[in-house]
C-alpha cells in the first residue's frame, strides 16, 4: 500500500500514557470547528498516516476504530500536528456527516453557562 502521507515519521517518537495511548483532537480543516477527541496508539497513528483515514483506538472495544467505517461519517486526514510536549495530536480533517456518535456535527454540543448546561445543537437530519 502506498502511503498517503509519504514522510519519515516514527510514531514511537511520541509520548504515550501508561496505557500506550495519546489523545487526538479532530478539528475541521476548513471551519476550525473542534469536532471530537479520541485516543490513538502508535499503530493507529501509523495507519492514519498510511491510509489518510483517521484511525483511533477504542478503549472500550480494545480494537482499531476507523472513523466512519460503519456510520459513513468519515474523517479524511488533511494534516496531522504534534504539540510541543509530543503528548497530544491535532488531526485536521475533512469531516463527512456527524463527528459525534450522537449524530451531532461535534461532540462538544453542550455548554456550561450560568443557568447550567445548555444544549447547543440537535442531532443531524
Amino acid at each position: 500500500m502506498q502511503k498517503v502521507f509519504p514522510m519519515s515519521f516514527d510514531p514511537a517518537s511520541l509520548t504515550y500514557n501508561d496505557a500506550g495511548l495519546i489523545p487526538c483532537i479532530a478539528q475541521d480543516e476548513t471551519s476550525g470547528e473542534v469536532l471530537m477527541m479520541a485516543w490513538m496508539n502508535a499503530d493507529a497513528v501509523a495507519r492514519t498516516l498510511e491510509t489518510g483515514r483517521v484511525t483511533y483506538w477504542s478503549r472500550s472495544r480494545q480494537a482499531f476504530w476507523v472513523k466512519g467505517e460503519t456510520s459513513g461519517h468519515v474523517q479524511e486526514l488533511a494534516d496531522l500536528r504534534v504539540d510541543c510536549d509530543r503528548d497530544c495530536l491535532l488531526a485536521l480533517v475533512r469531516q463527512t456527516g456527524a463527528a459525534c456518535h450522537t449524530n451531532r456535527r461535534t461532540c462538544f454540543y453542550t455548554a456550561v453557562r450560568e443557568e447550567g448546561e445548555v444544549e447547543l445543537m440537535q442531532p443531524m437530519g
